[in-house]
């Protein structure tokens, strides 16, 4: 049986680790290239770097930042925001990241995720989406694309995305309810089952997690591959040993410290 990955989240602004609400109320939580270093030496099994300010900015991504972490970690780890071409996908992909997550570039030029895949394999390329509940007949699976940080809605439906981004080549999709998103009342299961049944490549669970047994649903009730974890690590609440520990007493499959 294939093992579920355990994947802190690093939200950065202004160089400094994040953490909001539905995406507001953002509060500094500390240095990323230390939390990086501190979930590494705990035994996560791969981190995400999100540069949630440079698509909205219309800036290039923190290159440096990517360096620093590369350099700090020797996991898997993924880095999004800022993306712009193949040139940038390039860009970060030889400061160290393993793989390039796409969201708003996507919603835009979907040709992008097909010129990714051939270009550095699928497996380099991830689509992130932020869907949310929605009541529209555009939208039948009940949930719509939002891009720019949820600041725009598309009018595009969640699953014929998802299953778009797979015939375009995408590797691996992270589904990141805007609804759940910062609240730690646990993942939005039927939003990631859905995904998760309507696609043949890894589904990563994003926005809810607040504690061990979120996670354990999520993965057991919505057939998520892995989970992205942030607030409930950032605070100090609970680490990387005792969400594993408590994982595997509750009979998920989970790779322990390497």
């Amino acid at each position: 049986m294939l093992t579920k990955r355990i994947i802190p989240c690093l939200d950065i602004r202004d160089k400094k680790v994040t953490k909001g609400v539905k995406f507001k109320n953002n509060i500094v939580l500390g240095d990323p290239v230390e939390l990086a270093s501190k979930y590494y030496d705990e035994g996560c099994d791969e981190l995400v770097f999100y540069d949630i300010t440079a698509s909205a900015e219309g800036r290039p991504i923190d290159i440096e930042m990517v360096q620093e972490v590369a350099h700090a970690i020797r996991i898997p780890f993924s880095v999004g925001g800022g993306i712009s071409n193949i040139e940038d996908m390039s860009r970060v992909l030889l400061a160290g990241a393993e793989k390039v997550s796409v969201n708003s570039l996507a919603v835009k030029n979907p040709d992008i995720i097909a010129e990714g895949a051939k270009a550095f394999g699928s497996q380099c390329i991830v689509l992130g989406m932020d869907p949310i509940a929605v009541d529209k007949p555009e939208c039948p699976s009940g949930y719509e694309i939002t891009v720019r940080g949820f600041r725009e809605y598309t009018g595009i439906d969640a699953l014929e995305w998802a299953k778009k981004a797979v015939d375009l080549g995408i590797g691996e999709i992270v589904v990141n309810s805007v609804d759940a998103d910062g609240t730690r009342n646990g993942f939005e299961i039927g939003l990631t089952r859905m995904i998760a049944e309507n696609v043949s490549v890894p589904v990563v669970a994003s926005g809810g997690g607040g504690c061990s047994a979120h996670l354990a649903k999520v993965f057991t009730d919505a057939h998520a591959d892995a989970a992205i974890i942030a607030g409930m690590i950032h605070t100090g609440e609970y680490t990387i040993p005792q969400i594993k520990n408590e994982l595997v007493e509750l009979g998920i499959p989970i790779r322990q410290k390497w």
